[in-house]
């Protein structure tokens, strides 16, 4: 019942942006995989969060019709790391209690004493996404570039470096 209350929402934020449809109707590639938002995303990692996504490349309804969603799950002290979209979004907390800091977008922190289940609808059917972990720990630039734009010292640089599997040249 909530997925389809959130589905409405989604849809009716989408009709209110300034994207355009791009077409009048899409059959979708039946031969793609189907996720699910009812299934809890993987939170063993670092940051206690995980997602389930809803984009056209889960479900092939999707394709054309400028929406899609997102279901955010956050272990008792999980955040989501500070990232970026391309869209606007509109988080919805169904259960436990976070707090939203926007930079550009949206960063999470659960406070709360239980696991947090949060819902993100996008007025695009590919909102993409980009995390700064990922950018600057994931990446090959040079640990000392790191250093000089974060303020972060190199030792703590070459450790997330490690962590999250980039270069550390």
């Amino acid at each position: 019942m909530i997925i389809r209350i959130l589905f409405v929402i989604s849809l009716l934020t989408s009709l209110c942006s300034a994207n355009i449809i791009a077409f009048d109707y899409c059959v979708g590639d039946l031969s793609l995989p189907y996720g699910t938002l009812e299934q809890r995303g993987n939170t063993s990692n670092p940051f206690k969060s995980g997602a389930s996504t809803a984009l056209a490349s889960q479900f092939p309804g999707l394709n054309g019709m400028g929406i899609s969603m997102v279901r955010a799950d956050l272990d008792v002290g999980g955040a989501v790391p500070i990232h970026t979209h391309r869209v606007s979004e509109l988080l919805i907390v169904i259960e436990g209690t976070i707090i939203a800091g926007f930079i550009d977008t949206n960063n999470t922190v659960n406070v709360g004493s239980t696991p947090v289940l949060a819902y993100a609808t996008f007025p695009s059917e590919n909102p993409g996404v980009q995390f700064v972990y990922g950018a600057l720990f994931q990446s090959s630039l040079s640990s000392e570039l790191v250093q000089k734009i974060t303020l972060i010292d190199q030792a703590q640089v070459k450790k997330l470096k490690k962590i999250f599997g980039g270069t550390n040249n």
